[in-house]
């Protein structure tokens, strides 16, 4: 089909959350969807780069990300970009989701990340966007 694989921005200050995010989505979160490429980012400024210049799909962010955390990046680029991609806020406690919805994320995964749920989840974000991007 020759279609471009979707670009996946993977936002947090550890190598390790970063990795266990993109391992528990895959590489082809869903079958009608075709594979997907990862962008790691470690700092705020990377994800600012990335998105103002129209390079994602998706962002999912570590809400837990030091100094600045994905809750409150989420909420800036939400407010600050007119045709912002949808976000991913990646969370350790369930107890945090109300926050993730604060911020106007469009979905909210929970760690331990179950390989199942957080692919189904980037699936239904991605598909719900399907629209093409205009990219200019």
């Amino acid at each position: 089909m020759g279609e471009q694989a979707m670009r996946i921005l993977v936002f947090s200050h550890k190598a390790e959350v970063r990795e266990a995010i993109i391992n528990a989505v895959g590489r082809r979160p869903a079958a009608d969807l075709g594979r997907v490429d990862y962008t790691e980012a470690s700092g705020i400024s990377e994800v600012l780069v990335e998105m103002d210049a129209g390079n994602v799909d998706l962002a999912i962010l570590d809400g837990e990300a030091q100094p600045t955390g994905g809750i409150g990046l989420t909420r800036q680029l939400k407010n600050e970009i007119e045709h912002c991609p949808p976000i991913i806020v990646s969370v350790r406690r369930k107890d945090d989701r109300w926050l993730a919805t604060w911020s106007q994320a469009d979905a909210v995964l929970v760690h331990p990340l179950d390989p199942l749920t957080a692919a189904e989840t980037v699936a239904d974000v991605l598909r719900a966007r399907r629209v093409p991007a205009v990219r200019g």
